[in-house]
């Protein structure tokens, strides 16, 4: 007999939409286009072999009351399905899926953690309705950490600051890598780009929840070749008389022949965030590098990120250091990617975590 599943989360793309969409994109690939459609599928795969190296911080430390606790594992991280279509010059269409685990239970009450697909991406890209713009309407990338994560270039191994918030401190914060709405981003003049996003806040794994709108953007000046200067603004009502802002600014140095700086620094302020009756806020800051040593084959990497959950509590500040190799031994498609993760913590009481992955980035 078949057993119900329970979901403990809300899966916003069920498996039952996602044979529909299947079917949908096998009817778009099959079917006579117009000769200058252009199709592509890709694909994107992140794997991980994790070793914890202490076993006295309070990641590596055993819980006495989780016997399944692992001290070395094997996971896919990341599983990116994409169809992209390219209709004219002007008009273009994008749907991708992602994997993830879905935390759920049987009838039973037995753990079931298949690995299930669900929508990141569906959106349509209009290029030009505005000069030297282009418009995204759907399921998009949002526009808060997009450029850091481009100049970073090594999601396969972290998220970027914002994007990896909740998963280093245990903290929420409003940000996310996609969600519904409309995007424009584009440039005034060479030396000046914007981007401003009206979205409905809850990112791509959840339905809307509420009446009330993200509004998300930023502004580029490139100054000099190679020299970025970025300032970005965020604005969300919670409810009657409370608000959400998040304030960023990021510097990009990518003038010296194969190598590239970074740096992101980030305020979030929500009014509902009171510590005995007073707001507090978030806070980080990111400082990156990666240098191609040798073209197509090998880089170095590595990064500074200081965490502040909150401004009015002591010694809560986390600091993490990541650093790593990128090999390509092969082809450009396989990649290998050890790297170390020290994290360090302000609470005398906590010892320093430290961890290697040996990460394969696989892209075809």
């Amino acid at each position: 007999m078949l057993r119900k599943l329970k979901p403990k989360r809300n899966e916003f793309f069920p498996g039952s939409l996602v044979l529909l969409l299947l079917a949908g994109l096998f009817s778009l690939t099959f079917l006579p286009t117009p000769a200058s459609a252009q199709q592509k599928i890709s694909g994107t795969v992140f794997f991980d072999y994790t070793f914890y190296l202490s076993n006295n911080g309070p990641i590596t430390t055993p819980p006495p009351d989780n016997p399944n606790f692992k001290s070395n594992f094997m996971q896919f991280r990341r599983v990116y399905f994409r169809y992209d279509n390219k209709i004219n010059d002007r008009l273009s269409f994008r749907l991708t899926l992602d994997g993830d685990t879905v935390k759920a239970t049987d009838a039973s009450g037995k753990a079931d953690d298949k690995f299930r697909p669900y929508l990141k991406h569906m959106y349509l890209q209009i290029n030009n309705l505005i000069p030297d713009s282009d418009l995204k309407i759907g399921m998009a990338d949002t526009i808060t950490f997009k450029l850091a994560e481009d100049r970073w270039g090594y999601r396969s191994v972290a998220k970027t600051l914002l994007d990896g918030y909740k998963d280093i401190t245990g903290k929420d914060i409003d940000a996310t890598s996609a969600d519904l709405g409309i995007n424009l981003s584009g440039k005034i003049v060479r030396q000046v780009k914007y981007g401003i996003m009206l979205s409905s806040g809850e990112g791509y794994s959840k339905p809307e929840k509420d009446k009330h709108k993200k509004l998300s953007s930023y502004l580029q000046l490139i100054p000099v070749p190679g020299l970025s200067l970025i300032g970005y603004l965020d604005y969300e009502k919670q409810d009657v008389g409370a608000s959400a802002f998040t304030y960023k600014g990021d510097l990009y140095i990518e003038f010296i022949p194969d190598l590239t700086l970074g740096a992101e620094y980030f305020i979030y302020r929500n009014d509902k965030n009171l510590l005995d009756g007073e707001r507090y806020n978030r806070s980080g800051l990111s400082v990156f590098g990666r240098y191609n040593l040798i073209p197509e084959k090998l880089n170095l990497f590595a990064r500074f990120d200081r965490y502040e959950p909150n401004n009015l509590q002591a010694q809560d500040e986390i600091s993490l250091i990541i650093a790593g190799l990128d090999w390509a031994p092969l082809n450009s498609s396989f990649r290998l990617q050890p790297n170390i993760w020290v994290y360090d913590y302000k609470d005398p009481l906590k010892k320093n975590d430290l961890i290697f992955n040996l990460t394969f980035l696989m892209t075809f």
